[in-house]
C-alpha cells in the first residue's frame, strides 16, 4: 500500500490553491468596501462645507443688512438733525400758544398741531423716534443728557423729574440726547437712588453745572 502522499499527489497544490482563494476573496471583499468607505467620507466632507457656506452666507447677509442700515442712518442724519429745529420751534410755538383763544387764534393752534403731528409721523415712518422721558422714568445715559439736579419728594433719586427739550434717536442710535432735570440722590424713595448711581458709574450724561 503506498503512502498519503502517493495517494493524494496533488493535495499540498489544492491547499496552497484554498488559501490563495480564500485570501483573494478577503482582498476582494476589503475592495468592495474601499469605494463605499470613500463615498462616505466624501459625503460627510461636501455636508460639512455646505453647513459652512450657509453660516458664511448668513453672516454676509447680516453684515449687509449692518451696513446698509449705517449707511442709511449716515446719509439722513444731518438732514435729521435740521428738522429737529423745526419740531423744536413748533413745540417752542404751542407751548406759548393762548388755550383760551378766540376762533381765529384756536385755528392757527390747531393747525400747528396738525403740523407737528405730520412732522413727527414722518419722523417715525423714517426710524427717527422721539425720546420724550416721563417724571419717574429712570435715567438713562445713552438717551438723556441730566441738565441740573434736584431733590423731589415724589421723584426718586436717579429719575427724571421733567424733561426741558426732547431728544431724538436714529435707528436706535442717539441723534441727540434728550435734556432731563434728574432728582437728586436721597429723593423720595431710597429704593431708586441705587438707578442713579449706576447711570452715574456709565459715564452716562451728566451736567450738573448747566
Amino acid at each position: 500500500m503506498s503512502d498519503t502522499h502517493d495517494d493524494f499527489p496533488h493535495s499540498e497544490e489544492l491547499a496552497a490553491d484554498i488559501a490563495e482563494a480564500e485570501a483573494d476573496a478577503e482582498a476582494g471583499l476589503d475592495d468592495g468596501l474601499g469605494p463605499i468607505d470613500a463615498l462616505i467620507a466624501e459625503r460627510d466632507q461636501w455636508k460639512d462645507r455646505a453647513l459652512r457656506a450657509v453660516a458664511e452666507a448668513e453672516n454676509t447677509r447680516k453684515r449687509a443688512e449692518t451696513q446698509s442700515n449705517d449707511a442709511r442712518a449716515y446719509a439722513i442724519q444731518r438732514f435729521a438733525r435740521d428738522l429737529l429745529g423745526v419740531a423744536d420751534n413748533l413745540e417752542r410755538a404751542l407751548a406759548a400758544a393762548p388755550r383760551d383763544a378766540d376762533a381765529g387764534e384756536a385755528g392757527l393752534v390747531t393747525g400747528l398741531e396738525l403740523t407737528q403731528k405730520s412732522l413727527l409721523q414722518a419722523f417715525e415712518a423714517n426710524n427717527l423716534k422721539r425720546v420724550a422721558p416721563e417724571p419717574g422714568e429712570a435715567f438713562d445715559p445713552h438717551l438723556h443728557q441730566a441738565m441740573m439736579e434736584q431733590p423731589s419728594d415724589s421723584v426718586q433719586g436717579g429719575q427724571v423729574i421733567q424733561t426741558l427739550q426732547a431728544g431724538y434717536a436714529l435707528f436706535g442710535r442717539t441723534v441727540r440726547p434728550a435734556m432731563v432735570v434728574v432728582a437728586a440722590k436721597g429723593s423720595g424713595a431710597a429704593a431708586g437712588n441705587a438707578a442713579y448711581v449706576a447711570a452715574g458709574a456709565t459715564g452716562g450724561n451728566f451736567d450738573g453745572k448747566a
